[in-house]
């Protein structure tokens, strides 16, 4: 069985990885391109103008559309507006980045919904730092990273090891590191 290397004492307040923070940081954004994007199928015809993809749409994606439509046009203004930036902002990634958030997000979802709860509060939490202590914070972490090479491979290893397990092997990994907290704990 693979030993994950612990986390350094100084860091021991960071849970999520910049990944996963950045990956949630994305999660907004794809929720809200689910929400108010044209479906993929019409997406990939760019040539067209929108009044013919629309026409080519099956009656159940023009429904779909109108009523994302619906909840966006109810939504205040800066919430549409942050919405419009975000969108902007996903479109703006390079294909390499929009694939890794995709995997990050595709990881997120497999976790339990404690899990996902649990992540949400810490990056809840890591949301309520003014700017200048998430930026300390984000910093700390790059320097860390880079003053330790080694640890960085190993995060990695370790990432691409939990990628690669079944839902039950991570379920059994969780269990066998929340006895490994309590044991250390007690």
């Amino acid at each position: 069985m693979r030993t994950w290397a612990p986390t350094p004492k100084p860091l021991e307040s960071i849970r999520p990885s910049l990944a996963i923070i950045r990956s949630i940081q994305m999660v907004s954004t794809l929720i809200l391109l689910l929400l108010c994007a044209i479906p993929a199928r019409a997406q990939t015809e760019s040539s067209d103008d929108a009044a013919a993809r629309f026409d080519r749409m099956s009656e159940q994606e023009k429904a779909q559309l109108r009523e994302r439509l619906r909840q966006f046009r109810a939504l205040p203004l800066d919430e549409q507006a942050r919405i419009q930036a975000n969108v902007a902002r996903w479109r703006a990634l390079p294909p390499e980045e929009k694939a890794r958030v995709r995997q990050n997000l595709d990881a997120f979802q497999r976790l339990s919904p404690d899990e996902r709860q649990r992540l949400l509060g810490q990056w809840r939490d890591f949301q309520k730092l003014s700017p200048e202590q998430r930026h300390d914070l984000r910093q700390r972490m790059r320097e860390y990273l880079r003053a330790n090479p080694e640890r960085r491979r190993q995060m990695m290893e370790n990432l691409r090891e939990w990628r690669s397990m079944s839902r039950e092997q991570r379920e059994l990994m969780r269990q066998r590191l929340r006895e490994l907290r309590e044991r250390r704990g007690k």
